[in-house]
C-alpha cells in the first residue's frame, strides 16, 4: 500500500492504515438446540408471511376482463 504524501497532524492517523492488533477475540461459543430451534422458526414464519401474502394478494393483482359497453348500455336503458 502506497504511504500518503500529504501532511498528516497526528501520527497515529498515518499509521492506522498498517496497524494490526495482536488482541485475539474470543472463541465464538457453539450454538444451542434452542438456539438453532428458534433461527428455524423464525425463519420458517417468515417464509410463511411471505406466501401468505402472495396467496391473498394473488386475486387483487388480476384482471378481469369486464366488457365495458354492456355497463354503458344498462346505463343509458335505464333512463
Amino acid at each position: 500500500m502506497p504511504r500518503r504524501r500529504e501532511p498528516v497532524p497526528f501520527a497515529f492517523v498515518a499509521e492506522a492504515d498498517r496497524f494490526r492488533s495482536n488482541v485475539t477475540p474470543p472463541p465464538t461459543e457453539p450454538a444451542s438446540a434452542g438456539r438453532i430451534a428458534g433461527r428455524c422458526l423464525l425463519g420458517l414464519t417468515i417464509v410463511a408471511a411471505l406466501a401468505g401474502s402472495l396467496i391473498l394478494g394473488m386475486p387483487a393483482l388480476t384482471i378481469t376482463h369486464s366488457p365495458a359497453g354492456t355497463q354503458q348500455s344498462q346505463v343509458s336503458h335505464g333512463r
